[in-house]
Parts: structure tokens; C-alpha cells; sequence
């Protein structure tokens, strides 16, 4: 892949972009300042697409889960980390606030990162600048533990924290449907409340299986293209095997045509011929993305997307992006307003 695909894929999935040399900074600089910020939508004609109308907030477990500490785990790097108190915790992805939330621990989370946008840690002082962690904002709030993913960064700041004393955990990124689970078990673990842990597993995974089983069973599935759009950066990436989108839709009774077209990497520069070969019935797109374009008509106007089926249709599924690829308490939302615009909405 090339730098500035690999950086889109990493603000994409909320984290941040890998360093790169000084000739793409200009390029990250104008991705990093889209990810928070998308145009109007400036078609006159109204859109045939549903957005996800669910509050922007999690639901946490209704029991107020007591950590049991210490707790010793094995972190994604390689060490083995114990955490003896979970009174202070700084999360620093959004996917990893909204399980400590949905944990019931909400009210010992400390800070916020850029990504997590729903209602109840909106309020939360931030410790990243832009998709880059600042040590010094995460050591000045005192935590008792940190958790991050893989491609949380920088590594400076990773390891300014580690060398201060405090528990870092890092946890790898979830890609598909079958990470959740042991993800939030992971999480719980770390913070000492496996039984909760077990309980938001259970619950998560139960809501899943309830969107899917009424997922459509149809022997023609459409098949739907996932575009990453970042308009005024001239980003446009068309989805493929590895994109995390692929484990969404087909759990949605949809195919992922990208994937489906031969694209075996997470994503490919958008030309018309890769539209073509993909020839999707609707096209998935993230809601700040689609406004950066200038909504549905503008969408319409990149070259070779008016030409295919869901061009022509205005088949266009919108979920917001700080949901849709977090694999996580939510992700049955996420499923269900894929389902529903996939199936019903799309086809109007």
C-alpha cells in the first residue's frame, strides 16, 4: 500500500496514521484535519439514503462492576503489565472508551482520545493532538492504568508513560465480528472485572446473533462497494478484503464487492475501471466522508460511480464514523442500520 492510502487507513479506523517521511506530511496534515470536519451536503435533490438515527451514546451494563486488583495480563507488545487500581483510566482509542464505559467504569475514566465522540465522554479533557498522544497531558491526570491498540502512537509517547510508572496495555486493533469478544474479555481483564466483562460479551454477542438472524437470506445478495472519502484532501479509496468493512456486510446478507472484484488489500486508489469491475448495487461511505464530497451529488460527480448500478440508483449507505468500524457494545446499531438501508431504504 502506498503512504497515503496506509495513513487513510489508520484515521479510518481512528488511530493514528503511521510516521512518515517529510514529502506526505502535506497529505496527513490535510487527512488529519478532515477526519474531524466534513462540507454540507450541497445537492439539491434529496438523497435515497437512511443514516443511522441512534443516539450518539453507550449503554452501560446495569450492574456497577467492584475491580478485583491486581490483575496481571500480557500486553500486545509483548509485556506483561499488572494493574493494581483502575481508579484513574485513560483510554486512547475510542473503540477501547466505549468498552471501559460499557463495562460500567465509566465514572473512573479520566481523559478522552480524539475518536471517542459519544455523548458521555464528550466532556472529558483530551490528551491527543490530532491522532498523536501527548504524554505529558496523560501523566498530568495521574492515571492508574492506560490502554491503547497497536497503532496507537507515537512510540515516544508510548514509552514516556511506560517508563513513568503507570500500567500501559496495548491491545490489537479488532477486524472483524469474531474480535469482539475477545476484546472486551481482554479489556475486562486488565481492569479486573471479568465477570462484567463476561456479561457485555454475552449481551454483545447475543444482539449480534439477533440482527442476523434477521438479516435477509436472499440467494442474489447486493453487492456494495466501501468507499473512503475525504473530499477536499482528493482521497477516494475503494474497499477490499482487508478493509474491516467485509465481516459487516456479509453479516448484513450483502456482499462486499471490493473484496468480491479480487482487491486483496485494505484499500486501492478509486478509478473507474476498479468501480466497474466492482459494479456494486450500493456504495457504503462514512457520513464525513460523504459530506466532504458535497453529499450524494457530489459523490455522483467522482468519476465512475454515476456509471454503476448503485450510481444510477442512488443506493447510497451512510453510518457514522466514529461507529462504524469499532467492533464493539455497539456494533449490533451499526449491523441493524446496515441491514435496514441495505435492504429497504436502498432499494426505494
Amino acid at each position: 500500500m502506498d503512504q497515503p492510502q496506509s495513513a487513510a487507513r489508520a484515521l479510518l479506523h481512528g488511530r493514528r496514521p503511521p510516521r512518515r517521511p517529510p514529502q506526505v506530511l502535506l497529505v496527513l496534515i490535510a487527512l488529519l484535519a478532515l477526519t474531524g470536519c466534513g462540507g454540507s451536503d450541497n445537492g439539491t435533490t434529496a438523497p435515497k439514503r437512511t443514516a443511522a438515527a441512534t443516539p450518539d451514546r453507550v449503554e452501560p451494563l446495569r450492574t456497577k462492576p467492584a475491580p478485583r486488583l491486581p490483575a496481571t495480563v500480557r500486553s500486545a507488545d509483548g509485556h506483561r503489565v499488572t494493574v493494581r487500581s483502575a481508579d484513574r483510566i485513560v483510554p486512547l482509542t475510542g473503540s477501547l472508551s466505549e468498552i471501559v464505559f460499557t463495562l460500567g467504569l465509566g465514572r473512573n475514566v479520566v481523559a478522552r482520545d480524539i475518536t471517542a465522540t459519544f455523548d458521555q465522554a464528550a466532556k472529558l479533557p483530551m490528551v491527543t493532538r490530532a491522532h498523536d498522544v501527548s504524554a505529558e497531558s496523560v501523566l498530568s491526570l495521574r492515571p492508574s492504568v492506560v490502554l491503547a491498540d497497536t497503532s496507537t502512537g507515537p512510540d515516544e509517547a508510548l514509552d514516556q508513560i511506560r517508563d513513568a510508572g503507570i500500567p500501559l496495555i496495548v491491545l490489537d486493533p479488532p477486524k472483524e465480528l469474531s474480535d469482539i469478544g475477545p476484546r472486551i474479555d481482554a479489556v475486562a481483564a486488565a481492569l479486573g472485572v471479568r465477570s462484567a466483562g463476561t456479561e457485555l460479551r454475552e449481551r454483545t454477542e447475543r444482539r449480534i446473533e439477533a440482527v442476523r438472524e434477521k438479516s435477509p437470506t436472499a440467494n442474489k445478495r447486493p453487492r456494495v462497494a466501501f468507499l473512503y472519502l475525504r473530499g477536499s484532501a482528493s482521497v477516494y479509496l475503494l474497499g477490499g478484503r482487508d478493509s474491516g468493512a467485509s465481516s459487516l456486510l456479509e453479516a448484513a446478507g450483502a456482499v462486499d464487492a471490493g473484496k468480491e472484484s479480487g482487491l486483496t488489500k485494505d484499500f486501492t486508489p478509486l478509478t473507474s475501471e476498479a468501480l466497474a469491475k466492482a459494479a456494486p448495487d450500493a456504495i457504503l461511505v462514512m457520513t464525513k466522508g460523504l459530506d466532504s464530497v458535497g453529499g450524494v451529488d457530489g459523490l455522483l460527480k467522482v468519476p465512475g460511480v454515476a456509471e454503476t448500478p448503485a450510481g444510477m440508483d442512488r443506493r447510497i449507505v451512510t453510518v457514522d464514523d466514529g461507529v462504524l468500524l469499532n467492533y464493539g457494545p455497539r456494533t449490533d446499531q451499526v449491523l441493524e442500520s446496515l441491514v435496514r438501508q441495505i435492504h429497504d431504504a436502498g432499494q426505494r
